[in-house]
């Protein structure tokens, strides 16, 4: 689901719960729903999905040179403190 679309979701359904004297003035409205709901986003500072899987992915990629790293000094230590 893309930001636009959650946006334009959120704003319909605030629209729908409004009262009918409300919902005559809709172009104002809905451009003051988008908005607030946008202003609320950048606020909470949100990622896209596609961004927190990007990083996921990252750091996947390093946890795992991260473990063989810590592999490899534990083989070194090993071979170094054998008689």
């Amino acid at each position: 689901m893309s930001f636009a679309h959650t946006i334009e979701e959120l704003s319909q359904r605030i629209e729908q719960a409004l009262p009918e004297s409300l919902k005559q003035t809709k172009s104002e409205l809905d451009k003051t729903i988008r908005q607030a709901v946008m202003n609320a986003f950048q606020k909470m500072e949100l990622v896209t999905r596609d961004e927190f899987d990007i990083q996921t992915q990252v750091l996947a990629r390093t946890h795992a040179k991260l473990e063989a790293l810590e592999q490899r000094v534990g083989a070194l230590e090993s071979t170094k403190s054998a008689p």
